[in-house]
């Protein structure tokens, strides 16, 4: 991806067009989503397994309100565009759309993906969109996860190194 350029981002006519032309050419449209506060392996290994779950990978990043009203104040570390810009130069993703409300169920139904993949801590019934994948005959897929891995772990731990999260400053370190 090129990140001056064309960088994988789009905007959601934009992306709609783009799926409709991939799917002129009989392309597998797989989508998931997420806030990607803090790019990590968990987030890397479970992309690149929905990537192999068919032909076009689309990446919905939550835009900065819902992070916080998801995650609350202090969050997201990274605006919206950015996160989306870092999930995009990954090579196993296609196109990376920024949506606004708490789910991306609009999208969902807008995209209509053959497949809808999500973290393996997700359970089937708490996947937002599933329902309407699996009414179209779509499939909704678990992706494996990585045990102990999760964004909000990564800032509780520099927070408790800063002297933010209740635990020994650096100051007190020495």
């Amino acid at each position: 991806m090129n990140i001056s350029g064309e960088d994988g981002v789009c905007a959601r006519r934009e992306l709609l067009r783009r799926v409709r032309a991939a799917r002129r050419r009989g392309e597998r449209i797989v989508f998931t989503n997420g806030c990607f506060d803090l790019l990590h392996i968990g987030h890397v290994r479970s992309l690149a397994e929905a990537r192999g779950l068919g032909d076009r990978l689309i990446v919905a990043v939550n835009s900065d309100a819902s992070v916080r009203r998801l995650k609350g104040a202090a969050r997201p570390l990274l605006p919206a565009r950015e996160r989306a810009e870092v999930v995009a130069s990954l090579a196993c993703v296609d196109w990376v759309a920024i949506f606004r409300d708490d789910t991306p169920l609009s999208l969902i139904r807008a995209v209509r993906p053959d497949v809808l993949a999500k973290g393996g801590d997700w359970q089937l019934d708490a996947i937002v969109g599933a329902d309407d994948v699996q009414r179209r005959g779509g499939r909704v897929v678990r992706l494996r996860e990585v045990p102990g891995v999760r964004s909000s772990r990564i800032v509780e731990r520099l927070q408790w190194r800063d002297g933010d999260g209740g635990g020994p400053s650096r100051a007190s370190e020495g």
